[in-house]
């Protein structure tokens, strides 16, 4: 397999609303990176991605007080500099405006006092739909070390080396087509998560399933769910941080069911879902704020 190289260097700021929670968004960032695609260090958040051309060293690094995050940027190609910035943007959900999310999750008195300690929580976003699903497959049911310690293998031996990376980032993760008959199960990954991913891959190889964010989120839903091996905890978490659906909710997650318990309410799915209608349309943040609360890292 080839090297790739990333190019010149441009830096672009990227300006956002205020409140802007940085911290609680690194440390999510940094706890869940793949090793070899991306890292967090001295307060900023690289990684590589992919663009018509081939890659991109990207790194974001928030300045919260002045209402702007910097992108530095290596890329071959500057015409693709556009496509970076769409990619951070997504990522560190810039475009977000926190005012109307902070007064409707507010008006619950259970999320007020987390709605305050959490001012401006982003929901982070992926650089590219098909990797979280990866992500998702292979995280369900196991620690976030865990799954990073799979999924750094996964991009050690099906990624693309970079000619010249930085820091701890110096591969790409592999595009859909490198999956669709990788010996996966030779990784360490189950038969069934194994093929749940090559049909994945197969779907976005061929342009039937469309994780971009472009499609209906009810529609990518339905195709991920009729794959065997995705359930629907998968489903909302691609649909929450790949789709960016404000309103994507979990409700069986662990975190989120620990966190209900720990203030002495219902935690049935059934209870959740119900308390969680008053928190539409932004149940996505909701749940972001409920793993701030349990803080124990288990999500993927």
């Amino acid at each position: 397999m080839g090297r790739v190289g990333v190019g010149d260097r441009h830096s672009v700021t990227l300006p956002h609303s205020q409140p802007f929670a940085a911290e609680p968004l690194l440390t999510f960032l940094r706890d869940r990176a793949i090793p070899g695609v991306e890292e967090v260090r001295d307060r900023t958040y690289r990684r590589s991605i992919g663009t018509s051309h081939g890659s991109a060293l990207i790194a974001l690094t928030p300045f919260p007080g002045e209402g702007h995050v910097r992108l530095d940027v290596a890329i071959e190609d500057g015409d693709e500099i556009p496509h970076a910035v769409r990619i951070a943007r997504r990522l560190f959900d810039l475009d977000a405006d926190p005012a109307p999310i902070a007064r409707a999750l507010g008006r619950d008195p259970f999320l007020r006092p987390l709605i305050r300690k959490y001012r401006g929580l982003r929901l982070p976003g992926t650089a590219d739909g098909f990797e979280l699903v990866v992500r998702a497959i292979l995280g369900q049911q196991v620690s976030v070390a865990a799954a990073r310690t799979v999924l750094g293998r996964v991009a050690a031996h099906l990624g693309t080396p970079l000619a010249n990376g930085e820091g701890a980032v110096g591969t790409l993760f592999p595009q859909a087509e490198w999956f669709t008959d990788a010996p996966l199960e030779r990784l360490g990954i189950t038969s069934r998560r194994a093929s749940a991913i090559r049909r994945v891959a197969a779907m976005v190889a061929s342009g039937e399933l469309d994780l971009s964010g472009e499609d209906d989120p009810d529609e990518v839903t339905r195709t991920l769910l009729d794959v065997d091996g995705i359930g629907p905890w998968m489903a909302e978490y691609v649909r929450m941080r790949a789709l960016r659906d404000p309103d994507a909710f979990l409700s069986t997650d662990l975190g989120v069911r620990r966190s209900f318990e720990r203030l002495g309410l219902d935690a049935t799915p059934h209870a959740v879902l119900e308390r969680a209608e008053a928190w539409r349309p932004w149940r996505a943040y909701a749940t972001m704020l409920l793993w701030q609360q349990d803080g124990t890292g288990q999500t993927t």
